[in-house]
């Protein structure tokens, strides 16, 4: 497995961009990249050339999270102005806008059956789930407090909720929190499951493989990815290489290769077999804050994006 570098703009947005996923190829046009800035801005993009296909506004504050309807027609961004914005991508119309308490949406996913938007819930503690058909919310799924706890000691603020994927049965909603813990969920029953422990930092990334639905990894920190059987509750593999905090990790469709970007400067792609990274992306000058796989077959492509403002396109094979 290698990646190749097809190309980079360095100017794509006007501030640091913080968000990158795919949108889904339709019937009428191909997949499309979607990119979310500190400059208050999404974009969208069209590989392999990253040809700019239009800019969405309407955030007041940067852009913290991206995240693209399994139909490819759909679209979500979350902001700093504690504002979600639902849109209809080719035409850019809003569909639905809802405000959160400041500080209570930040990564944004939708489940891969497409009936569910999940959000970190941040100082909530929580993950918020809304119905698409309605876009009412129809879950706020809450952390418990550690058993045993003072109540001087309840305060919420160390589960602070960064990060939220969807299991490919969508069966599963894990989190990740700034104090380390990732915490599991049944989202049939709205329960909360168990709390996967072993990193000691913020873990700001997390995805489940595409094709093992029991298997978690999870960015942290702590320069570390970890892998858990998510089921088991047991950790079954760690990786290093990162000289910085893993910012965000992602798994290719094929389940066999795991993306990672990190403060360090650089995108890593790690062997998931062999548990160890084959290779090093150093196409970026400042912290590279989103990896994503395009979903489906080859050819692969991944995508990075940076603190620099600049989207890096690789060929995956």
């Amino acid at each position: 497995m290698k990646l190749a570098g097809l190309k980079s703009i360095d100017d794509a947005h006007d501030e640091s961009v913080w968000a990158v996923t795919w949108v889904p190829a339709t019937e009428a046009r191909p997949a499309l990249l979607l990119t979310g800035s500190l400059d208050e801005t999404v974009r969208l993009w069209q590989p392999d050339e990253l040809v700019n296909r239009g800019k969405m506004t309407g955030h007041c504050l940067g852009v913290a999270s991206v995240a693209a309807h399994p139909s490819g027609h759909i679209a979500a961004s979350a902001s700093l102005d504690s504002f979600v914005r639902i849109f209809d991508v080719d035409s850019n119309t809003t569909i639905a806008s809802f405000e959160a308490p400041p500080s209570e949406v930040w990564q944004l996913r939708f489940n891969p059956q497409g009936t569910m938007l999940a959000a970190a819930g941040g100082g909530s503690a929580s993950v918020k789930v809304w119905d698409t058909s309605t876009w009412n919310l129809v879950a706020t799924l809450s952390i418990p407090r550690p058993e045993g706890a003072k109540p001087a000691e309840k305060s919420s603020s160390k589960k602070f909720v960064l990060s939220v994927a969807w299991s490919p049965d969508g069966r599963r909603i894990a989190c990740g929190s700034m104090d380390g813990t990732v915490s599991v969920f049944d989202t049939d029953r709205g329960k909360f499951l168990h709390h996967l422990e072993g990193h000691c930092m913020p873990v700001r990334s997390l995805v489940f493989s595409p094709v093992e639905p029991r298997l978690l990894f999870t960015g942290s920190d702590d320069q570390h990815v970890h892998m858990y059987d998510a089921e088991g509750k047991t950790q079954v593999g760690s990786m290093s290489g990162h000289n910085g905090w893993v910012l965000s990790v992602d798994a290719s469709t094929d389940g066999a290769a795991l993306a990672t970007g990190s403060s360090d400067r650089t995108v890593k792609l790690w062997d998931i077999g062999m548990k160890a990274a084959v290779q090093t992306m150093s196409n970026h000058n400042d912290q590279v804050w989103g990896v994503a796989f395009r979903p489906g077959g080859m050819p692969g492509r991944l995508a990075s994006v940076s603190d620099d403002k600049s989207i890096s396109l690789y060929d995956y094979s």
